[in-house]
């Protein structure tokens, strides 16, 4: 525990030196990273390959944990993005003169310390760096042990930028495997100002429940998409398709589609392209008859009530039919996990209605939920997707990392 906390006091020490570094600086070190990130490819999969050797291809965080130099390339690019914006610190939110003469500034800041605790995703490595680089943050990493060798090549790769150009390598620390290291950081008050979870529901109720630091929320994603009675046929089956099966292992897959009972006979030609794909189907009373010798009996099943409000991370897609707008709203007010919602609709009326009343971060009419991302809504990455409300909810970028002070300039003001 004690080697811990020299580890958190060297991050709150070099977040002190890095608040000071010049725009151009920040993004010299992120364009040379982008470059390193691309130089080490052979020993980044090489480390990769290590951590891969030791899961089960079959696990659903198989795909999570996998790199490849397509991969690398766009990580790359996405570390060329985020230098290319524009830094958030200093950006003055609100300014005003007192009647006393005092002048007031509300203005950006780092956070300070952010600690990181994550399952499986390599990539996360370099995304929070990055953005906790441009933002002034130092960053304490917490990976999953399956996915050390990953994290450890990263960070060396990191160290190496930072080293070349002259800046602290404590602004990123990457802890040991184990749960000791886990617990001091959640233990961390005082040297951690916030950790950030990114992984599954059950790791992320374990560090709310276990946190003496301030915790941001993210990454559980429990998702609907609603076929209402005016839905397009032709795009609203492309939109199923794309939000199911673009990319299972990520929290803004498809997991549960709505059908309004009206359009079950159209079910058939909306489940023809997943069953292409070979996704398994847990469908309603309703839903399976309408499917029922018109869809693989390998891959339809009858649905149980626990298979409402799994998030899947597979392929596999459970189906609910509806009586309406109103009983989709209750069923996702009560399985959703706030995450990512759609409607596909042509009704305006109730597309209003749909988007008024979803409680979720992001919430979508006519358009795949695999949008939900840092880099899709030109945010260049994110730390990830918070479904909380305060401070910070959906796509974690540049700007949701900052807090804000207040400056005040006087003459010699006092108060009576």
């Amino acid at each position: 525990m004690k080697n811990q906390e020299h580890i958190f006091q060297q991050a709150r020490d070099a977040s002190r030196k890095l608040s000071l570094l010049p725009e151009g600086k920040i993004n010299k070190i992120l364009d040379d990273l982008a470059m390193a990130a691309i130089k080490y490819t052979p020993e980044i999969l090489d480390a990769n390959q290590e951590d891969l050797d030791r899961m089960d291809p079959s696990d659903p965080k198989y795909d999570r944990l996998k790199l490849t130099e397509e991969r690398i390339e766009n990580i790359a690019e996405d570390i060329i993005n985020v230098a290319r914006l524009d830094s958030p610190l200093g950006t003055v939110l609100a300014e005003k003169r007192l009647p006393n003469g005092l002048e007031l500034k509300k203005t950006r800041v780092p956070i300070g310390v952010i600690g990181i605790i994550y399952e499986s995703r390599p990539n996360v490595t370099f995304d929070v760096f990055s953005l906790c680089l441009k933002t002034g943050n130092a960053l304490i990493l917490k990976g999953g042990s399956d996915a050390y060798a990953s994290n450890a090549q990263i960070v060396e790769v990191i160290h190496k930028v930072l080293n070349k150009n002259k800046v602290d390598p404590h602004i990123v620390n990457l802890l040991p495997a184990g749960r000791e290291a886990t617990k001091a950081l959640l233990e961390a008050v005082g040297l951690v100002d916030v950790i950030i979870p990114r992984g599954s529901q059950g790791l992320i109720d374990f560090v709310r429940d276990n946190a003496k630091v301030p915790v941001i929320e993210t990454g559980a994603g429990i998702v609907h998409t609603y076929f209402d009675k005016s839905a397009d046929l032709e795009k609203g089956t492309q939109i199923i398709l794309n939000a199911k099966t673009r990319r299972v292992s990520v929290c803004n897959a498809l997991d549960c589609l709505l059908i309004h009972q009206s359009r079950l006979k159209d079910l058939e030609a909306i489940c023809k392209p997943l069953a292409n794909k070979e996704v398994k189907i847990f469908a309603d009373e309703a839903a399976y008859e309408a499917l029922d010798k018109n869809y693989p009996d390998t891959l339809l099943q009858h649905a149980e009530e626990k298979h409402f409000g799994t998030e899947f991370l597979s392929l596999t897609l459970a189906i609910k039919t509806v009586s309406g707008l109103e009983e989709a709203l209750e069923h996702i007010a009560k399985y959703s996990s706030k995450h990512s919602e759609a409607i596909l609709a042509t009704d305006e009326n109730t597309i209003d209605l749909f988007l008024q009343a979803v409680d979720a971060a992001a919430v979508y009419a006519n358009a795949s939920t695999a949008f939900t991302d840092g880099a899709q809504f030109g945010l260049g990455a994110e730390i990830g997707i918070s479904t909380q409300k305060l401070h910070a909810r959906g796509p974690m970028a540049l700007e949701e990392m900052c807090s804000y002070k207040w400056l005040i300039r006087g003459q010699g003001q006092i108060r009576p």
